[in-house]
């Protein structure tokens, strides 16, 4: 397998319960990110109000030592990507976010700074779905319609955010996450869907993947059964798709 120059900091939501925005994670992001990096170009096409997106986001970076450009500002949004020193995109809508990135031309402008020129990446909810093959897995209503789901592909399988595990105890009887997923492995050659609960994240470096945070994440992969993986656990064979 082929090393690639990839730094992905893949997490499942932005704010966990009973903190602030970003504030369970700021410690990897701070790890993450390094000395090396003074700026931030942060995506906020997931969220209608970009403006206000960009304020929150400006505020936790810099209250972290990092300057927060917001591409949504930029004249040219391909030069402002590839310009990056490192890129955040935030959570919101998954389809109005992947929208958003093939309107503005910026798939294939963030493929090569991530994939080729090896600048961190940083995903959060929706900004991690389009991290991945394609959206299939996201939870978000299809609110605009993208001209496709696949997305960015960092990496060669799907993440479902925010997952959800059967609560025994309600009386609701829409599916369950754990079953929309498996409705999507009945498609064939759907690649394995990595369930981040809220709390935790995938770094990958690399050719290894490891998941971090206070969290323990389920792998789906297609014809298997679902499997459990506490935090560390080394996810590294999901990159040898």
């Amino acid at each position: 397998m082929m090393t690639l120059n990839r730094h992905l900091l893949l997490i499942s939501n932005s704010t966990l319960h009973g903190g602030g925005y970003l504030e369970h994670c700021q410690e990897h992001i701070q790890k993450f990110l390094g000395g090396q990096v003074k700026r931030v170009l942060f995506v906020p096409y997931a969220l209608h109000d970009r403006d206000d997106y960009a304020r929150t986001a400006r505020q936790k970076f810099e209250s972290l030592g990092y300057g927060l450009d917001s591409i949504h500002e930029a004249v040219d949004p391909v030069e402002a990507v590839q310009k990056s020193e490192a890129i955040f995109i935030g959570g919101g809508n998954t389809f109005r976010l992947l929208k958003a990135l093939y309107d503005n031309g910026l798939i294939p402008a963030i493929r090569k700074r991530v994939i080729e020129d090896g600048i961190p990446y940083i995903g959060s909810s929706a900004g991690t779905n389009v991290a991945t093959v394609s959206i299939n897995t996201t939870n978000d209503m299809p609110i605009v319609y993208p001209p496709s789901l696949l997305a960015l592909g960092l990496v060669p399988f799907n993440i479902n955010p925010h997952y959800l595990d059967l609560d025994v105890n309600s009386r609701h009887m829409g599916e369950t996450r754990e079953q929309r997923i498996s409705q999507y492995h009945e498609e064939p050659d759907t690649p394995p869907v990595l369930g981040l609960r809220e709390g935790c994240m995938l770094l990958v470096e690399g050719n290894k993947a490891t998941l971090l945070g206070i969290t323990k994440a389920r792998l789906f992969v297609r014809g298997k059964d679902p499997t459990e993986h506490e935090p560390e656990q080394d996810f590294s064979f999901l990159l040898d798709q």
